[in-house]
This record gives structure tokens, sequence and C-alpha cells, in this order.
């Protein structure tokens, strides 16, 4: 029985703008779980928006790495709620250490993580390929260096109709905003008119995540449906978003992993929500998991692997308008060596 630890600095092709920050290389934590036999790898990113430092998810997993390893051939499931309080304070750790064990879970059963649910890879969507914040000239570049069916266009500047509108000159394909909560409820009412001529799919997070009055009147009068991202964090947010949002992409970093985003999925479309999951620009790992997933998704948001030029794993990769996945059991992921 053993835990490892390997952490990595990604460098991203682009430099990676959102409204609140800016950012070239991408910290993230790999967790390895072995049982002697197999070994499981989960992943999270480091994110100093909130708080969390891949220093920090180490040190907060090894405190209770004698209660993970005494319980390692539990369920994935059973395991996230014996750790669960001791990590509820850093959810991405809890995350790392949750797709590990599913990884290992999948493996020591000698099934694909999807199968072992009961799932088959059919009808799944397509990641989209995110474009940041930057000048209009280095977005357009963006698009032209990786022409893609599915753009997911990072707003928030003084001109974002003006930039849709320049980058609609460039490429046929489908559009979604996400506003990363820089918009007031009358401006996303009003540029969702705009925007839906300009072939947009769906606006995420336009307001402030507790902006809830604002969101109730802009659900009820934008033409194109909203996401809730950064209103919808935990399990207990699931529900608090029918009726102020169509959908919710869940992050499995900021939720805590697997096992509570597949159950907030399920949540979701028992409320009749429109089902995505995100990424944090992972590496094949983090992206791998999410992958497992897709048969329960409508819209999915896993380009990680896109956008950074050293990845460090091999799993489910996306390339030529697809989503491939190996052959081999639990996630599907192997480090490079």
């Amino acid at each position: 029985m053993k835990l490892n630890f390997y952490s990595y600095n990604l460098e991203l092709k682009n430099t990676f703008t959102i409204s609140h920050a800016s950012r070239d290389f991408q910290p993230t934590l790999i967790v390895a779980l072995s049982d002697g036999e197999y070994t499981g790898y989960g992943e999270a990113a480091a994110t100093s928006y909130y708080g969390v430092s891949v220093e920090r998810m180490q040190a907060d997993i090894q405190k209770i790495e004698p209660l993970i390893l005494e319980n390692i051939d539990l369920e994935p499931e059973e395991l996230w709620e014996l750790t669960q309080p001791h990590l509820k304070g850093n959810p991405f750790a809890l995350c790392a250490l949750d797709i590990a064990m599913h990884d290992l879970h999948g493996k020591r059963n000698k099934l694909p993580l999807y199968e072992l649910w009961g799932l088959e890879l059919k009808d799944y969507p397509l990641t989209n390929y995110t474009i940041g914040i930057d000048s209009v000239e280095k977005m357009i570049q963006k698009i032209k260096e990786f022409p893609w069916p599915l753009y997911k266009i990072k707003l928030g500047t003084e001109d974002d109709l003006g930039l849709i509108r320049e980058l609609r000159k460039h490429t046929d394909a489908v559009f979604r905003v996400d506003a990363n909560a820089a918009w007031t409820a009358t401006q996303a009412i009003a540029n969702a008119k705009v925007l839906k001529d300009l072939n947009v799919e769906f606006l995420e997070q336009p307001l402030k995540a507790n902006d809830w009055a604002g969101m109730e009147k802009v659900y009820k009068e934008s033409v194109l449906p909203v996401i809730a991202d950064e209103s919808c964090i935990e399990e207990s947010d699931v529900e608090k978003c029918a009726g102020y949002f169509h959908g919710v992409n869940i992050k499995l970093t900021k939720c805590g992993g697997l096992t509570p985003g597949k159950r907030m999925i399920l949540k979701a479309k028992s409320l009749g929500l429109k089902t995505m999951v995100g990424c944090m620009t992972e590496s094949t790992v983090g992206i791998s998991a999410i992958a497992q997933l897709l048969p329960l998704l409508d819209y999915v948001d896993m380009d990680g692997g896109l956008l950074i030029k050293n990845d460090i794993a091999d799993g489910v990769k996306v390339y030529d308008e697809k989503v491939h996945f190996p052959n081999r059991n639990g996630t599907g992921v192997e480090l490079y060596q």
C-alpha cells in the first residue's frame, strides 16, 4: 500500500486570460494510490483564485495518509465519505484523491470506469475549445491555429459584443459565451438577443454567483439558455439552480471529485437541468476522469490537454474532432516516464 505525489507545472500554449486573472503555466498535483498490484492516478489543478496550491493539497492529503491506506480496499464512494470530513476545506485535494481511487477501482475490476458504472460510449458531446480573453487579433489567431467546430469564448471585456462580431467573421463554428460573472442582468438579457443571431449556443455564468434575483430575471427573459458555473460549486447548489439556470457546469475539483460530481449530474437531470462538466486546465489525467462521465452529459468542457504544451500522461485524448478512449481499465491513464 502506497501513496505518492507528483507535481508539475503545465506550460500553456497561449497566455490564458479570463475576467479576473492571466497565466502562462498551470501548476497541478498528481496523486498516485497503489495497492501493491495496481496504481490509480488522480489530479487537481492548483489555483490562486481559490487559494489552493500544490503544496497545500499534498500536505492536507498526507495528514490523513494512514486513514487512506487502512481503507484502500473500500469502494471509492465509501473512501470519499471517510475522507471528506477531513478534506472538506480543500475539495481540490479531495478530488485528486477520489479520482485516483476510482482509477484504482476500475483497474482492480478490470473494466473502464464508465463500463463499471453501466454506461455506454454513444451519443456523447464533443468538448468545446476555450479561447481566453486577449486582443481581438490574438483571439482570431488562436481560432485560425486550432480550427474546431465548437468554441467557448471567455468574455468580460469593454466591448464583448464587438469582440464576438469580429470573431464570427473568421469561423462558422458554434460559440459558447462564458462571461465569468462580469455582466448585470440587464446586460445579459440585451446581449443574449445579439449573441443568438451570432450563433451563440448558451451563456455561462453571466452574473455574480450570489445574484439570484438577477438570475431569476435573466432566466425568464434571456433568449439564450443560461448555465451555472460559480453558482453551482457543491452538491447542495444543484437544487438551488433550478428555476434560475437552464443547466449546470460541474467542476470536479470544486465539488470534490467524481463521487459528488456524478451525484450532482444525476440530481440535475432529475430536476430537468442540462448537464455539463468543465475542467480547470488539467492534464490528460484529469481529463480522462471527466471523460468517464460523457454518456451522462449534454455539454462538456474537457479541453485541458489541448491547451497545454507538455502533457504528462497518456489516456483519453481529443483530436480530429473526436474523443479517443484507450484500451485500458479505470480512467485509462498512464503517466509518461
